[in-house]
């Protein structure tokens, strides 16, 4: 059951009605979401205007905007924290959990199935399969890096953000230098980026919100989230804990990444492939298979913690990796749901995150260099078969989940 709603705070602002639905059918709407939401974020946000604003009139559309604004704006996968924050509203903290259980847990099932069949049968580096997901993987992520950068860099000053986090990143390669990249360019757009559109002040996700939180509240989860930044690394430091180790990578991950799924991949790949605990083989075949599931790219989590066990149980290192990569953001949008209201409209903060959303393009760019292309791009075959999966996606507007397998077949019986 949800919590009992707190008293109106003192200056607090109305919350409106309470939650108006039950964590029963919260959940049932976002399986079916979760079984059938094929073509990444963005179409995500698509499927759940109409499935929560169009057919079931959850919420307004200028509410469903607002919310969008939110998810953007924060770290970690704005289609999972939309959808984690449809399911505050509707039925409180047991909505919000089975609103993300519920559009994880089927593509979260099935890279954890696939990792142990890459266990089973090896993901040695010259498998035609194999060849065939990293070539798909190559034009996964130019395909993401090309629309990422039309709508988060395309001006002069975004595009030098952008750059000049790409020279970072890669001069420097380090998940601390990602880190520091998207810091600079939040800077760099707050100080010399020129106005951002105003935000509109009717498209409210608090008016008329259900869910009951108010200030207190959220400021114990932002405290919560900050907290377990701060202690895991050391926790598991002091302790050697396996177990421990893994949270922190993964928590960590999940709460650095700014622009969405693709952007995990390098956290990601520093974390993992750095630590020596995935090799770039197993990684990039994760990589691309995720493109070929329904439901959010974070799932590709619960593939890494499976190939990484915790005390011999692939199924225990999938949950603490899965559990780990989410955790931030669902502290992150319970914490930051009633204080949105007044930073959408703060000028300077629309400049920070458009200059780090700029710098997220770089990282990305950064990325799709090493480990992807150099990785992937290993004959001229290969070369072939990434461009031509890159014309499928981007000219041809085929969906991920067909071109992915697609090129992975191709490379078994070609490469």
């Amino acid at each position: 059951m949800s919590p009992a709603p707190e008293p109106p705070e003192e200056g607090a602002p109305a919350s409106g009605p309470r939650a108006s639905g039950t964590p029963g059918e919260v959940f049932w709407a976002f399986l079916l979401l979760g079984l059938t939401s094929f073509g990444g974020p963005v179409a995500h946000l698509g499927y759940f205007r109409d499935a929560f604003v169009v057919r079931r009139g959850w919420l307004t559309e200028a509410a469903y905007a607002d919310l969008v604004a939110l998810c953007q704006f924060l770290p970690g996968p704005a289609s999972s924290q939309v959808g984690m924050a449809i399911g505050l509203r509707r039925a409180g903290y047991a909505g919000m959990a089975a609103a993300w259980v519920a559009f994880t847990l089927p593509s979260a099932l099935l890279l954890v199935a696939f990792a142990l069949g890459v266990q089973a049968l090896g993901a040695e580096p010259g498998a035609g399969w194999l060849l065939g997901l990293k070539a798909a993987a190559v034009a996964v992520v130019a395909h993401a890096v090309a629309g990422m950068a039309t709508s988060l860099a395309s001006g002069t000053r975004q595009a030098t953000i952008a750059v000049a986090a790409l020279v970072l990143v890669l001069l420097l390669p380090s998940a601390l230098s990602q880190v520091t990249a998207i810091a600079l360019g939040a800077l760099a757009g707050a100080l010399w980026l020129t106005s951002q559109p105003d935000a509109d002040p009717t498209d409210s996700a608090t008016h008329g919100s259900g869910t009951g939180m108010h200030r207190r509240t959220a400021l114990a989860c932002l405290a919560v989230f900050a907290a377990l930044l701060a202690a895991l690394p050391v926790l598991a430091a002091l302790t050697g804990n396996t177990a421990l180790g893994m949270a922190d990578s993964f928590y960590r991950a999940g709460s650095l990444v700014f622009g969405g799924g693709h952007v995990v991949l390098p956290l990601l790949e520093a974390e993992v492939v750095g630590a020596g605990a995935v090799d770039h083989e197993s990684f990039l075949a994760g990589y691309g298979a995720a493109q070929a599931v329904p439901g959010p790219l974070f799932t590709f989590a619960a593939y890494l913690g499976a190939l990484m066990p915790v005390a011999g149980s692939p199924l225990l290192g999938a949950a603490i990796a899965l559990v780990a990569v989410f955790v931030p953001s669902a502290l992150l949008v319970a914490g930051a749901l009633p204080f949105w209201e007044r930073l959408r409209t703060n000028a300077r903060v629309r400049r920070a995150a458009a200059g780090a959303g700029a710098a997220v393009v770089g990282i990305l760019a950064a990325a799709l260099y090493d480990p992807v292309f150099v990785q992937g791009v290993v004959s001229p075959a290969t070369m072939a078969l990434a461009a031509a999966a890159f014309v499928a996606l981007a000219v041809w507007r085929a969906p991920a989940w067909a071109v992915v397998p697609a090129a992975s077949a191709i490379g078994f019986l070609l490469l």
